[in-house]
């Protein structure tokens, strides 16, 4: 089966595509001819995952997928949340988030967080959602250079390295966006 995900982030594609191993074709935004940025303006994870979707099965009548992700931080009541990707600038600026984030976790010995993706999956016009979460903590530093966003500062509940410390498959294993994924797939088998 051919599906597009709507995506132009080349790590997301990659961790996507180990997760659903040969199983689908992806075809990304490029081949499908769309090379604009899709507007995330919705107030959730879920909004944002709609939309791009939505956006994208509208302009290619394609059967697609769309994720959004945000890092939940307990101790900021949820932040930076939705607007993860944009929580220092309203750019993509990983360096300036990370620093953003361990300043405002500076002194804060509560350091539990999640990360969440949402999945939404449009197939002949019908809409689905898929959840994937991680819990784990804000480590003081980063550690590692694999991975990109968050990763050098999250560790997961029960593990000694950061999301940049594994592996692309151990993070695969037990991340968010590949349980997310991991349920889509699922589903997709199913049809």
């Amino acid at each position: 089966m051919k599906i597009v995900f709507a995506t132009n982030n080349a790590h997301k594609l990659s961790e996507v595509a180990q997760v659903v191993g040969d199983k689908f074709e992806l075809v990304t935004l490029r081949e499908c001819g769309i090379t604009e940025d899709i507007p995330e303006n919705e107030p959730t994870l879920e909004g944002n995952a709609l939309a791009k979707a939505r956006y994208v099965y509208s302009r290619t009548g394609l059967n697609c997928f769309a994720d959004d992700t945000g890092l939940e931080v307990d101790a900021l009541n949820g932040e930076p949340g939705v607007r993860s990707a944009r929580y220092a600038t309203d750019g993509h600026d990983d360096e300036a988030n990370k620093r953003l984030l361990l300043e405002r976790m500076q002194g804060v010995e509560n350091r539990a967080a999640q990360f969440r993706t949402a999945v939404a999956l449009i197939v002949d016009g019908k809409e689905y959602l898929f959840e994937g979460i991680v819990r784990g903590d804000i480590a003081c530093e980063e550690h590692g250079a694999g991975g990109f966003g968050y990763d050098p500062l999250f560790l997961p509940e029960g593990g000694a390295l950061t999301f940049a410390e594994m592996s692309a498959e151990a993070k695969n294993e037990i991340s968010h966006r590949g349980r997310a994924v991991r349920k889509l797939a699922e589903f997709l088998k199913q049809m």
